[in-house]
Protein backbone atom coordinates (compact mmCIF):
# COMPACT_ATOMS: atom_id res chain seq x y z
CA UNK A 1 0.00 0.00 0.00
CA UNK A 2 1.90 3.15 -1.12
CA UNK A 3 1.87 6.24 1.47
CA UNK A 4 -1.06 7.89 -0.69
CA UNK A 5 -3.34 5.25 -0.34
CA UNK A 6 -2.46 5.00 2.81
CA UNK A 7 -3.84 8.12 4.10
CA UNK A 8 -6.99 7.47 2.03
CA UNK A 9 -7.81 4.31 3.94
CA UNK A 10 -7.00 6.06 7.15
CA UNK A 11 -9.11 9.16 6.71
CA UNK A 12 -11.95 6.65 5.56
CA UNK A 13 -11.61 4.62 8.85
CA UNK A 14 -11.61 7.63 10.70
CA UNK A 15 -14.27 9.47 8.74
CA UNK A 16 -16.84 5.83 9.55
CA UNK A 17 -15.75 5.76 13.27
CA UNK A 18 -17.12 9.30 13.74
CA UNK A 19 -20.02 8.27 11.75
CA UNK A 20 -20.32 5.35 14.53
CA UNK A 21 -19.90 8.40 17.14
CA UNK A 22 -16.87 8.07 17.96
CA UNK A 23 -15.66 11.82 18.80
CA UNK A 24 -12.38 11.31 19.39
CA UNK A 25 -12.00 10.13 15.60
CA UNK A 26 -12.80 13.40 14.46
CA UNK A 27 -10.33 15.03 16.60
CA UNK A 28 -7.71 12.68 14.73
CA UNK A 29 -9.61 12.82 11.01
CA UNK A 30 -8.93 17.01 10.96
CA UNK A 31 -5.43 16.92 10.77
CA UNK A 32 -5.20 14.80 7.91
CA UNK A 33 -7.76 16.43 6.29
CA UNK A 34 -6.68 20.45 7.40
CA UNK A 35 -4.38 20.78 4.14
CA UNK A 36 -6.92 19.97 1.61
CA UNK A 37 -9.79 21.50 3.23
CA UNK A 38 -7.62 24.50 3.21
CA UNK A 39 -7.34 24.07 -0.53
CA UNK A 40 -10.96 23.68 -1.42
CA UNK A 41 -11.63 26.99 0.16
CA UNK A 42 -8.89 28.71 -1.24
CA UNK A 43 -10.43 26.96 -4.56
CA UNK A 44 -13.83 28.32 -3.77
CA UNK A 45 -12.55 31.66 -3.15
CA UNK A 46 -9.99 32.20 -6.61
CA UNK A 47 -13.49 32.91 -8.37
CA UNK A 48 -14.90 35.57 -5.53
CA UNK A 49 -14.41 39.14 -5.85
CA UNK A 50 -10.60 40.23 -4.76
CA UNK A 51 -12.01 42.20 -1.98
CA UNK A 52 -14.39 39.25 -0.35
CA UNK A 53 -14.36 39.43 3.17
CA UNK A 54 -14.16 35.46 4.03
CA UNK A 55 -10.58 34.26 3.83
CA UNK A 56 -9.69 30.49 3.09
CA UNK A 57 -9.04 29.82 7.13
CA UNK A 58 -12.27 31.52 7.67
CA UNK A 59 -14.12 29.20 5.45
CA UNK A 60 -12.57 26.39 6.54
CA UNK A 61 -13.27 26.91 10.29
CA UNK A 62 -16.95 27.61 9.22
CA UNK A 63 -17.63 24.34 7.35
CA UNK A 64 -15.72 22.56 9.95
CA UNK A 65 -18.43 23.45 12.04
CA UNK A 66 -20.95 22.83 9.59
CA UNK A 67 -19.23 19.29 9.29
CA UNK A 68 -18.96 18.73 12.75
CA UNK A 69 -23.48 19.01 13.12
CA UNK A 70 -23.99 16.64 10.59
CA UNK A 71 -25.39 14.02 12.74
CA UNK A 72 -27.09 11.66 9.50
CA UNK A 73 -24.59 11.47 7.09
CA UNK A 74 -23.25 7.85 6.37
CA UNK A 75 -19.42 8.42 5.26
CA UNK A 76 -18.55 6.91 2.60
CA UNK A 77 -15.00 7.32 1.89
CA UNK A 78 -12.67 10.46 1.41
CA UNK A 79 -13.96 11.43 -1.93
CA UNK A 80 -17.39 11.85 -0.11
CA UNK A 81 -16.14 13.83 2.98
CA UNK A 82 -15.03 16.37 0.51
CA UNK A 83 -17.30 16.54 -1.59
CA UNK A 84 -19.68 17.54 1.81
CA UNK A 85 -17.63 19.83 2.53
CA UNK A 86 -17.17 21.43 -0.94
CA UNK A 87 -21.18 21.26 -1.03
CA UNK A 88 -21.00 22.78 2.63
CA UNK A 89 -18.51 26.34 1.39
CA UNK A 90 -20.73 26.77 -1.39
CA UNK A 91 -23.58 27.56 0.76
CA UNK A 92 -21.48 29.28 2.89
CA UNK A 93 -20.51 31.55 -0.07
CA UNK A 94 -23.86 31.71 -1.06
CA UNK A 95 -24.89 32.86 2.62
CA UNK A 96 -22.75 35.76 2.28
CA UNK A 97 -23.21 36.76 -0.68
CA UNK A 98 -27.75 36.95 0.27
CA UNK A 99 -26.25 38.70 3.03
CA UNK A 100 -24.35 41.42 0.79
CA UNK A 101 -27.77 41.66 -1.19
CA UNK A 102 -25.62 41.99 -4.38
CA UNK A 103 -28.43 40.89 -6.75
CA UNK A 104 -28.24 44.27 -8.62
CA UNK A 105 -27.27 43.58 -12.36
CA UNK A 106 -26.66 46.09 -15.12
CA UNK A 107 -28.13 43.72 -17.88
CA UNK A 108 -25.17 41.81 -18.81
CA UNK A 109 -25.27 38.24 -19.27
CA UNK A 110 -24.16 36.36 -16.77
CA UNK A 111 -20.08 35.39 -17.27
CA UNK A 112 -19.39 32.24 -14.65
CA UNK A 113 -17.59 29.80 -16.58
CA UNK A 114 -18.55 26.12 -16.31
CA UNK A 115 -14.86 25.09 -17.15
CA UNK A 116 -13.79 21.26 -18.08
CA UNK A 117 -11.21 21.22 -15.53
CA UNK A 118 -12.43 23.98 -12.81
CA UNK A 119 -14.59 26.55 -12.67
CA UNK A 120 -13.61 29.93 -13.00
CA UNK A 121 -15.28 33.75 -12.58
CA UNK A 122 -13.88 36.94 -12.83
CA UNK A 123 -16.67 39.31 -12.42
CA UNK A 124 -16.83 42.58 -10.66
CA UNK A 125 -20.43 41.64 -9.71
CA UNK A 126 -19.56 37.87 -8.64
CA UNK A 127 -22.06 38.14 -5.52
CA UNK A 128 -25.30 38.09 -7.88
CA UNK A 129 -23.76 35.88 -9.79
CA UNK A 130 -22.80 33.15 -7.33
CA UNK A 131 -27.06 33.55 -6.25
CA UNK A 132 -28.00 33.20 -10.20
CA UNK A 133 -25.97 29.53 -10.51
CA UNK A 134 -27.13 28.97 -6.95
CA UNK A 135 -30.56 29.65 -8.20
CA UNK A 136 -30.28 27.26 -11.57
CA UNK A 137 -28.42 24.67 -9.93
CA UNK A 138 -31.43 24.62 -7.46
CA UNK A 139 -33.75 24.55 -10.54
CA UNK A 140 -31.13 21.66 -12.20
CA UNK A 141 -31.47 19.69 -8.85
CA UNK A 142 -35.26 19.31 -9.23
CA UNK A 143 -35.26 18.67 -12.92
CA UNK A 144 -31.87 16.26 -12.28
CA UNK A 145 -30.43 15.40 -9.13
CA UNK A 146 -27.84 13.27 -10.19
CA UNK A 147 -26.29 16.11 -12.86
CA UNK A 148 -26.75 18.84 -10.47
CA UNK A 149 -24.59 16.49 -7.85
CA UNK A 150 -22.07 15.96 -10.41
CA UNK A 151 -21.53 19.91 -11.14
CA UNK A 152 -21.83 20.85 -7.80
CA UNK A 153 -18.34 18.13 -7.04
CA UNK A 154 -17.07 18.81 -10.10
CA UNK A 155 -17.29 22.79 -10.34
CA UNK A 156 -17.74 23.58 -6.34
CA UNK A 157 -15.50 20.84 -5.31
CA UNK A 158 -12.83 20.47 -8.07
CA UNK A 159 -13.33 16.62 -7.29
CA UNK A 160 -11.44 14.86 -10.79
CA UNK A 161 -14.15 13.33 -12.79
CA UNK A 162 -12.60 9.32 -11.16
CA UNK A 163 -13.54 11.08 -7.77
CA UNK A 164 -16.87 12.05 -8.81
CA UNK A 165 -17.67 8.96 -10.32
CA UNK A 166 -16.93 7.27 -7.02
CA UNK A 167 -18.55 9.62 -4.93
CA UNK A 168 -21.73 9.74 -7.04
CA UNK A 169 -21.72 6.18 -7.45
CA UNK A 170 -21.51 6.05 -11.06
CA UNK A 171 -19.02 5.21 -14.03
CA UNK A 172 -16.48 7.98 -15.53
CA UNK A 173 -18.52 8.19 -18.62
CA UNK A 174 -21.69 8.72 -17.09
CA UNK A 175 -20.07 11.95 -14.90
CA UNK A 176 -18.48 13.28 -18.11
CA UNK A 177 -21.62 13.01 -20.46
CA UNK A 178 -23.78 14.44 -17.25
CA UNK A 179 -21.24 17.48 -16.67
CA UNK A 180 -21.38 18.23 -20.22
CA UNK A 181 -24.54 18.54 -20.76
CA UNK A 182 -25.73 19.60 -17.30
CA UNK A 183 -23.03 22.52 -18.10
CA UNK A 184 -24.82 23.52 -21.32
CA UNK A 185 -28.10 23.72 -19.27
CA UNK A 186 -27.01 25.77 -16.99
CA UNK A 187 -25.04 28.37 -19.33
CA UNK A 188 -28.86 28.50 -20.97
CA UNK A 189 -29.80 29.21 -17.97
CA UNK A 190 -27.45 31.45 -16.88
CA UNK A 191 -27.51 33.58 -20.25
CA UNK A 192 -31.56 33.90 -20.18
CA UNK A 193 -30.89 35.21 -16.13
CA UNK A 194 -28.46 37.71 -17.44
CA UNK A 195 -30.35 38.95 -20.46
CA UNK A 196 -33.80 39.38 -17.97
CA UNK A 197 -31.71 40.90 -15.12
Amino acid sequence: MTEGESSRHAVTTLLRRWGDGDRQALESLMPLVYDELRGLAVHHLRAERPDHTLQPTALVHEAYLRLIDQKNVVWQNRAHFFGIASQMMRRILVDHARRRNASKRDGSAYRIELGGEEGSAESPDRDAELLALDRALTQLEELDPRQSRIVELRFFGGLTVEETAEVAGVSTATVKREFRTARAWLRHELNVAGAGA
